[in-house]
């Protein structure tokens, strides 16, 4: 859905590292990445571009400097990934286009509009 979408840049973090049934292992961070490289891939992104970071949210591993728990993950920290993206060219030389998801027919009487406003009014000054 993100690559319809637009999205072309894509970080995959691998979080719970610290987790005792992981216990920062390189063998299961390499099980998901083969995994998640598959689903990649059919959904149209290379992930030979995708950065996959190994981090841990609950003790910080890897989002802002390199883990010492992980001395065998060379990769990027989390915020250096965030840092590499490039930001998208926009044709800014064309009109702006606005995708519409849905359209809503709503028919509001004039008098019920300032009703309501007036209502909203009188509340709000009252609680002052």
């Amino acid at each position: 859905m993100s690559f319809t979408l637009g999205v072309r840049q894509m970080i995959v973090c691998v979080n719970k590292m610290d987790d005792a049934s992981v216990n920062y292992s390189e063998d299961r961070f390499n099980e998901i990445q083969r995994e998640v490289s598959v689903f990649l891939k059919k959904t149209g992104y290379n992930p030979e571009k995708v950065p996959f970071v190994p981090i841990s949210g609950w003790t910080g591993e890897n989002l802002m400097e390199a883990s010492t728990n992980m001395p065998w993950y060379k990769g990027p920290t989390l915020v250096q990934a965030i840092d590499s993206v490039k930001p998208p060219k926009r044709p800014i030389d064309k009109p702006l286009r606005v995708p519409i998801n849905d359209v809503y027919k709503v028919k509001i009487s004039l008098s019920l509009l300032s009703l309501s406003l007036s209502l909203s009014l009188s509340l709000s000054l009252s609680n002052n």
